[in-house]
């Protein structure tokens, strides 16, 4: 693929560096770190400690390098049939960037903006999150917490399927856990989105977590972010759980960069209910040509189903015996 005629990287070689805003206040270049790959390049003085977290990307790859007497951090193009909108992320990502009033600060900004890009090019969406998403994904972060602090934060993620997609945000070999969230005054219902999300499976229990959540336009609290930022520290001790944590939240349509700083949200009591014979839902299979089921539950009407089991000692009984 022959670079276009304006592209910066047409007359670079392999150990050219070529400044990309001479009145820039940080050292932004242009590079093609190996074999001809177009790459844009943050050099700094000192490693950063902690190292920043660096996503996977696709079709593009982000990493830290040495870089002469300092350090760097690089991303290049893995498909060159992208280069026109590569062009644009770069520039995209050095204008946030010199907006930094440091270089610390300017590699962060550098690294969010590059997740930006790639929650985007994703499908994400640039507006953020409805209130009720948020209300949504603060339930499943905590419970998600909950998870990782009993059974370990690999186990823990590779459960978390909502965000795939699957019928039920948790599910396990032999337990599956959906999580609703409530306000604190609202009325006792819960909003069912399918008429799987409920369904029995075949040795596998069924559970009904309802959290009650409230939010507020208010200085006091936690943020949406402050929630992402206390779950990620769950899994920041494995790499592998880190990315998958990662990968799992973007799909989510979270975005570090959606404005979520004037809302605080506040947990308070949860229930647990088994789902099981005589459980107020919709069943299936459904009648032909019913499909798209949406449905509303009562909790008044669950109180007999209510229970003091921890899904999460079923989750360890059942990798005990594997």
């Amino acid at each position: 693929m022959m670079m276009t005629t304006n592209s910066p990287w047409n007359n670079l070689n392999a150990d050219d560096a070529l400044r990309i805003n001479a009145s820039g206040k940080f050292d932004f270049f242009w590079v093609k770190p190996e074999k001809g790959t177009p790459g844009l390049m943050l050099r700094f003085n000192q490693k950063t400690t902690p190292l920043h977290r660096l996503p996977k990307l696709k079709n593009l790859s982000a990493s830290f390098r040495n870089a002469g007497a300092g350090y760097a951090f690089v991303l290049t193009l893995k498909e060159l049939s992208q280069i026109d909108v590569f062009e644009t992320l770069c520039r995209n990502v050095v204008d946030a960037g010199e907006t930094a009033e440091n270089i610390d600060d300017a590699l962060s900004r550098t690294i969010q903006r590059t997740y930006r890009w790639h929650h985007l090019l994703r499908g994400g969406r640039p507006t953020g999150l409805s209130t009720e998403e948020q209300r949504g994904l603060v339930g499943e972060l905590a419970y998600l917490r909950k998870l990782a602090a009993n059974i370990g934060p690999d186990m823990a993620i590779e459960g978390w399927t909502g965000p795939s997609g699957a019928a039920r945000d948790f599910e396990f070999i032999n337990t599956c856990i959906e999580v609703k969230t409530k306000r604190v005054a609202a009325k006792p219902y819960v909003s069912i989105s399918s008429a799987e999300q409920l369904a029995d499976i075949n040795d596998c229990r069924i559970f009904l977590n309802v959290q009650n959540v409230a939010s507020a336009v208010t200085s006091d609290g936690l943020t949406l972010h402050d929630h992402v930022a206390l779950t990620a520290k769950h899994f920041q001790s494995s790499s592998n759980a880190f990315d998958k944590w990662e990968e799992s939240l973007y799909s989510t349509g979270y975005d570090p960069a959606n404005d979520y700083e004037e809302r605080r949200w506040h947990l308070f009591t949860d229930e647990t209910y088994e789902v099981k014979d005589g459980f107020p839902r919709i069943t299936t299979p459904l009648l032909p040509g019913v499909e798209m089921v949406r449905y509303s539950i009562a909790l008044d009407a669950c109180r007999a189903f209510i229970t003091d089991i921890d899904p999460t000692s079923l989750i360890l009984e059942s990798n005990a015996n594997d």
